[in-house]
């Protein structure tokens, strides 16, 4: 249902977004600071909605359509607004254009499955990138402006943001590698054209 918890998690995954990009449009350490937090409370939310979905077997099939799209509307505004604000140095780029890519790889193989009634199950691996990707975004949109306000300057914030990012891109392109061959294992089928 759609005032289920676990489904209203996910719409406010979703409400939080626009917020998200307004504070990090405005470009002040304490609207950095905000637009991190703000995020990071849009992450948590994905953690919950299925924990919660699963723990109170409120699975729906409205959940397991709204969920990856909120986090994949989620992540591309955040990674949007890092590169159309400079935050990220130049080789900051490359690890967001595999990232961006990989989820738009696994969102047409979703969409596949689907019509051939065969799920793509979310791997350990891929819980792993996810973690490390949020952190890696939240520390860039807080960057080291936040830093300086939280009077912990010293703290290379945006250094340790781009390397987990570059993490994050690996792990994406395994996970991705991973997606893929389930999806062309399950297309060369001969009954898969049914």
């Amino acid at each position: 249902m759609i005032t289920d918890l676990p489904n209203l998690l996910t719409f406010l995954r979703i409400a939080l977004i626009p917020l998200m990009v307004v504070l990090a449009a405005i470009r002040s350490p304490g609207s950095d600071f905000a637009a991190c937090v703000v995020f990071s409370i849009a992450g948590i939310t994905d953690y919950f909605d299925g924990k919660l979905a699963r723990d109170w077997k409120q699975t729906s099939d409205l959940g397991r359509m709204l969920d990856p799209i909120a986090d994949k509307l989620l992540v591309a505004a955040a990674l949007m607004m890092l590169v159309g604000t400079d935050r990220l140095s130049p080789a900051g780029l490359y690890p967001s254009i595999v990232i961006m890519l990989r989820e738009i790889l696994v969102s047409g193989l979703r969409e596949y499955l689907a019509g051939v009634r065969v799920g793509l199950p979310v791997t350990h691996l891929a819980k792993w990138k996810t973690g490390v990707q949020m952190g890696a975004l939240g520390a860039l949109l807080a960057g080291n402006d936040s830093a300086h306000l939280l009077h912990i300057g010293w703290l290379p914030v945006t250094i340790i943001g781009e390397a987990m990012l570059w993490v994050a891109a690996a792990l994406t392109l395994v996970t991705g590698w991973d997606y893929l061959t389930t999806g062309l294992r399950h297309a060369a089928r001969p009954d898969s054209a049914k």
